[in-house]
C-alpha cells in the first residue's frame, strides 16, 4: 500500500501516526512546498518573541520520519490526476497512490488595496519564513502597522513587544481594523474592551472600525484622509482554505467538504485541518475551523481509515486557547442561547447554553478548568444530568453524577 500526504504540518503529521496505529509497512510519502522539518505554525510568535527556538518549535523530534519509514518530497503538489492516481508536481514529475490525503492547509489572505505594490516592507505572519523575516526586519525598523486585529495580527503584535518594548526610543506598533473590536471572531464586546485595554496598557494602539483606502510607499491613506506613516507593514487580515488540488474533483464550499472519517466525496481522496470544512457540533453548521486540535484529530481520523481501520471524528468545534502578554483566553463553541456571566477579580467567565446543552464559552484570566466545559460541548451533555449551578460557579467533577464521575476517573468511587 502507498499512502500519500500532501501537507507536513499538524493534520499530515496525525495521518502518518493514525497510518502506523493500524499498517506498519506500507509507504507512506509526504509532499511537502516547505523546506522545514514539521514544526508548530501557533509557534512562531513566540519564535519572534524569543520564548522558543527553531529546535524547540519542531512538532515532532527529528527521528520522527526514519522511525515512521516516511520519505519527504519537497515540492509543489500542482494537481491530482484521480484517473491514474498520480499527484503531478510543479516539475512535471508524477507521484502515484493507492491513498492520498489532502492537508494542504491555508495561506494568508491578502486584500487586494490600492497600491499595496508601493510598499517596499511588507509581509504577511502565519509561518516559519514569516517570522524570519520578520526578526530580520525588525532590526532596521522602529514602526510597525498590522493590519488585522485577529488571532495572527495580535500574535504579532505580541511577539514584537517581547523583542522590542513599546517606547518612543524603541518600536511603535498600531493595530488597525475595520471591525469595531478586537478578537471580532472569538470574543464578545466586553471580553474584547478587557483584552484591548490589556494590550493597550502593555504598549499597543489600535485603531479599530476604520478603513484603509490606499497605500503610498510607506504611507497608508485611510478612507477619512488621515495619512499613516510606518516601516514594516504586517498584513494579518485572515487565512483562505488551501482548496486548488480539489477543484473540479470533490465537494468544495468555503473548504473541501469532508465526512466523519475524513473522506472526500472522490474514492480513496481524504482530507484533513485547516482546507476543509466540516460540522461544528456546538451550532449544527458546517464550517472551516482552522484549529491544531482538530487538525491533528481529523488527519489520524484520516490515517486509520486510509490503512484500513475504522475510525470517526465528529466532534469537531471551534476553539482556542491562546495568551497575550500573560493574560490567558480560553473559548470554545458557539455563542448562542442564555448567559451565565461573572467578571470579577480581573476573571472574565461567559457560558452560553440552550436546549440543554452547553453551547460555547469564553473564558479570560482564569481558564482552569476549561477542558470540563469543552467535554460538555464536545458530548452535547444533558445539563439536567449535572449539577449545573455548580459547573457554572466551581467546575468539577463533583457537578457529575456518582457513576458519570466513575467513568471519568476510571475507577470505582465510594
Amino acid at each position: 500500500m502507498k499512502y500519500v500526504i500532501i501537507g507536513n504540518s499538524t493534520a499530515g503529521i496525525g495521518a502518518v501516526e493514525g497510518i502506523r496505529q493500524t499498517d506498519k509497512n506500507g509507504e507512506i510519502i509526504i509532499i511537502t512546498n516547505e523546506p522545514h522539518h514539521t514544526y508548530s505554525r501557533p509557534l512562531i510568535s513566540y519564535l519572534l518573541l524569543g520564548k522558543v527556538t527553531e529546535e524547540t518549535m519542531k512538532y515532532r523530534p527529528d527521528s520522527f520520519y526514519r522511525e515512521n519509514n516516511v520519505t519527504l518530497i519537497h515540492a509543489e503538489a500542482v494537481k491530482i490526476n484521480t484517473k491514474t492516481k498520480r499527484v503531478v508536481l510543479a516539475d512535471s514529475s508524477e507521484v502515484y497512490y493507492n491513498k492520498l490525503l489532502v492537508a494542504a492547509g491555508s495561506s494568508a489572505f491578502v486584500p487586494e488595496f490600492e497600491g499595496l505594490d508601493t510598499v517596499e516592507r511588507k509581509q504577511t505572519f502565519i509561518n516559519l519564513d514569516d517570522a524570519r523575516k520578520l526578526t530580520d526586519a525588525l532590526d532596521r525598523a522602529k514602526n510597525v502597522m498590522i493590519v488585522g486585529a485577529g488571532l495572527i495580527g495580535l500574535k504579532c503584535a505580541e511577539g514584537i513587544l517581547g523583542k522590542f518594548p513599546c517606547s518612543t526610543e524603541h518600536m511603535r506598533i498600531r493595530v488597525f481594523d475595520l471591525a469595531p473590536k478586537i478578537l471580532s471572531s472569538i470574543l464578545d464586546d466586553d471580553g474584547a474592551k478587557l483584552v484591548q485595554r490589556h494590550l493597550e496598557n502593555k504598549g499597543v494602539e489600535f485603531r479599530l472600525g476604520c478603513s484603509i483606502k490606499k497605500f503610498e510607499g510607506n504611507f497608508a491613506i485611510l478612507d477619512s484622509g488621515e495619512k499613516i506613516d510606518f516601516d514594516i507593514l504586517v498584513l494579518a487580515v485572515g487565512v483562505l482554505p488551501n482548496t486548488a488540488l480539489m477543484e473540479n474533483i470533490a465537494d468544495i464550499d468555503r473548504g473541501i467538504v469532508i465526512n466523519e472519517k475524513s473522506e472526500t466525496t472522490v474514492p480513496d481522496i481524504y482530507a484533513a485541518g485547516d482546507c476543509t470544512q466540516t460540522p461544528d457540533v456546538s451550532s449544527g453548521q458546517n464550517k472551516v475551523m482552522a484549529l491544531l486540535p482538530n487538525a491533528y484529530m481529523q488527519g489520524e481520523c484520516a490515517g486509520i481509515n486510509m490503512a484500513g481501520g475504522e475510525k470517526v471524528f465528529d466532534k469537531a468545534i471551534p476553539m482556542n486557547a491562546i495568551g497575550f502578554c500573560g493574560l490567558h483566553i480560553i473559548t470554545a463553541g458557539s455563542y448562542t442561547g442564555e448567559v451565565y456571566a461573572e467578571n470579577e477579580n480581573g476573571n472574565y467567565k461567559r457560558l452560553f447554553y440552550s436546549k440543554n446543552k452547553l453551547n460555547g464559552y469564553i473564558l479570560i484570566g482564569n481558564v482552569d478548568k476549561a477542558g470540563i466545559y469543552t467535554n460538555l460541548i464536545r458530548e452535547r451533555v444533558p445539563l439536567d444530568t449535572i449539577d449545573f449551578r455548580l459547573i457554572c460557579e466551581k467546575p468539577g467533577l463533583m457537578a457529575f453524577r456518582k457513576q458519570d464521575r466513575q467513568s471519568k476517573l476510571g475507577g470505582e468511587l465510594k
